[in-house]
């Protein structure tokens, strides 16, 4: 009697427990209220991390699989897309149950975990990457966390500032990398990354407080998540019930998938193929990395403003078929630079996707709506790294070594047995974007779900689920991004 009595104390505890981490977003702990910026840092400090180990990673995936290195890293990278896919739907509805916080912290945690393994064991770095995955969703959550604290006019220039976080975080980190690789040794380098890792981790547990407030999450405290809400198939299965959802989830797939095979094998394709020292690699990140912070605050403020959400989205998917074009015919660096001035443009596209998916969101579904679009990017990101490597298999655009630094030992080797079109899947990937601009026309410009009864949006919810209070008043948003230039 006496041990049945401790059992159900000691589950009193446990459940008063639950419910304070779930009520506090893991802690009350955090600098200020929330913001972009939080936002911003989390990204920022992420990406840098894993940018210091671009030159590191090109050499050890090469080291670790020397035949067939495009087609090994693509089925890797393509593992990891999937888990995501699978993942991201029950990550998003579980953030708009409990909150952000929590998440942003897992998410970082299983994403970075792999950076100390690189030198402790490949194998088991690219087997923990490949595992990874499922947790590797940090931009859902990231943008759920956006969308708590801003405004829906706000949302396009907070999305974009995020976006070009990301791109700012690659401007300097290949080229330290690189450097540090070369004077100190690559250990280094790890070690280095890790350490950013960690303060990553530690500025989310102290800094960031929690962005959803307790009154936008279901009423009652563990309200159960529904298989229909994890289900990813489920969620595709339910875009074709709204024209619009549809429209722009197959925009998304189209536009996405040559972009997720693009950036997984791109730097190592410069190395390999056209003869890029580390140096150069890192400097084209940098340059590319700048422009896209300029085309995602300044420009792309300037075009929702002037044009409008989907002709900015039209434009983009423009920009990016162009670029994917050149990089497909382009057998000359010059062609490579050129390309990605014309790629950093096309950067625009994804930040004008997510402020329309924000458009048609309920209050309290932003998790559900950001989580169903990273779902379709989480496909294509294990779609199209398999899809590019496989291209470049059947093409034989390989390598049996990394050309020295300054030597052009096997480019002549290469441009033998190459095909009249030097970077077939690039050409691949203009085609699809070509067919995602279609689709892209028929988006209408000024969608109306979130606020509609029965909006597709709210069948994402769980039958379980319990009406939600209106949105806070726009006092309570981050008004910093409401009509200035970044």
């Amino acid at each position: 009697m006496t041990q049945s009595k401790k059992k159900k104390r000691a589950n009193r505890s446990l459940l008063l427990a639950k419910k304070i981490i779930i009520k506090d977003g893991g802690t009350s702990q955090g600098f200020g209220a929330p913001s972009v910026y939080h936002a911003v840092i989390v990204i920022f400090l992420e990406f840098f991390a894993w940018g210091l180990l671009t030159a590191p990673t090109l050499v050890v995936l090469h080291e670790t699989f020397p035949k067939h290195t495009f087609l090994m890293n693509g089925l890797i990278q393509g593992v990891k897309g999937l888990l995501s896919f699978l993942s991201a739907p029950l990550i998003g509805a579980l953030s708009d149950v409990w909150g952000r916080k929590s998440f942003l912290l897992l998410t970082v945690f299983f994403t970075c975990a792999p950076i100390p393994l690189m030198k402790i064991s490949p194998w088991w770095y690219f087997a923990v990457i490949s595992v990874s995955g499922v947790f590797a969703v940090t931009f859902s959550v990231v943008f759920a966390y956006v969308a708590d604290i801003t405004q829906e006019h706000e949302r396009s220039m907070a999305y974009g500032l995020v976006s070009a976080t990301f791109a700012a975080s690659l401007v300097t980190s290949p080229a330290i990398g690189a450097y540090l690789g070369r004077v100190y040794g690559d250990s280094l380098v790890v070690v280095l990354a890790s350490a950013i890792a960690m303060l990553d981790i530690c500025f989310i547990l102290v800094a960031v407080p929690e962005s959803l407030p307790e009154k936008m999450r279901p009423a009652s405290w563990g309200a159960p998540i529904s298989w229909e809400q994890a289900d990813p198939f489920a969620s595709l299965r339910k875009v074709g019930q709204d024209s619009t959802v549809l429209l722009i989830c197959i925009t998304v797939f189209l536009s996405y998938l040559p972009e997720a095979g693009q950036y997984s094998s791109f730097f190592l394709y410069l190395r390999q193929i056209m003869d890029f020292s580390p140096e150069s690699v890192a400097a084209f990140i940098a340059v590319l990395g700048l422009l896209s912070i300029v085309a995602q605050t300044v420009v792309l403020s300037l075009l929702m403003r002037s044009i409008g959400n989907k002709n900015t989205i039209l434009l983009g998917l423009g920009f990016q078929i162009l670029q994917l074009a050149w990089y497909g015919f382009g057998s000359e660096p010059w062609m490579m630079w050129a390309a990605g001035a014309v790629a950093a443009m096309s950067s625009i596209t994804f930040p004008a996707v997510s402020a329309l998916v924000s458009r048609t969101a309920e209050p309290d579904q932003q998790g559900v709506g950001q989580g169903m679009v990273t779902g379709i990017r989480g496909l294509c990101n294990g779609l199209g790294p398999a899809l590019y490597g496989f291209i470049f298999y059947i093409f034989h655009v390989e390598l049996d070594e990394v050309p020295a630094e300054g030597l052009d030992t096997h480019h002549t080797h290469h441009h033998q047995e190459s095909s009249i079109i030097p970077g077939p899947p690039f050409l691949f990937g203009a085609c699809s974007v070509l067919l995602a601009l279609l689709v892209a026309l028929f988006i209408p410009e000024h969608p109306n779900l979130g606020v509609s009864r029965g909006g597709s949006w709210k069948k994402h919810t769980s039958p379980h689920s319990h009406p939600h209070p209106a949105q806070p008043p726009s006092e309570a948003k981050e008004p910093l991004l409401q009509d200035t230039n970044v």
